[in-house]
C-alpha cells in the first residue's frame, strides 16, 4: 500500500517504477539496500548501481561505461 496526499492505494500486480523498479532488484536485494549496508559514498554507490543493473536495464555497455566513469572519479578523489 502507498499513501499519496492522504489517499491510500494498492499497487497490486503493478510494477512500482518509482520506488522499486525491477532493474534495481535481483537476487532478493535492492541496489539501494546493498549501497546502504556497505555505506558506499556517492561515487562508489553509483558505480555499484550501474554494475548491478547493467544486464537488466537494456543497454549493458552504456551502464558499464557509466560505472567506469564513477569509479575513475572515486580513484581520482583518493589521489587528490
Amino acid at each position: 500500500m502507498s499513501e499519496v496526499k492522504g489517499v491510500v492505494w494498492k499497487l497490486k500486480d503493478k510494477v512500482d517504477v518509482v520506488n522499486h523498479p525491477e532493474h534495481y532488484k535481483h537476487g532478493g536485494m535492492e541496489t539501494i539496500d546493498v549501497i546502504e549496508c556497505f555505506k558506499l559514498d556517492y561515487h562508489l554507490g553509483n558505480t555499484f548501481k550501474y554494475i548491478s543493473r547493467a544486464k537488466h536495464k537494456g543497454n549493458e555497455l552504456e551502464d558499464l561505461k557509466k560505472a567506469q566513469w564513477y569509479l575513475a572519479r572515486a580513484i581520482d578523489n583518493l589521489d587528490a
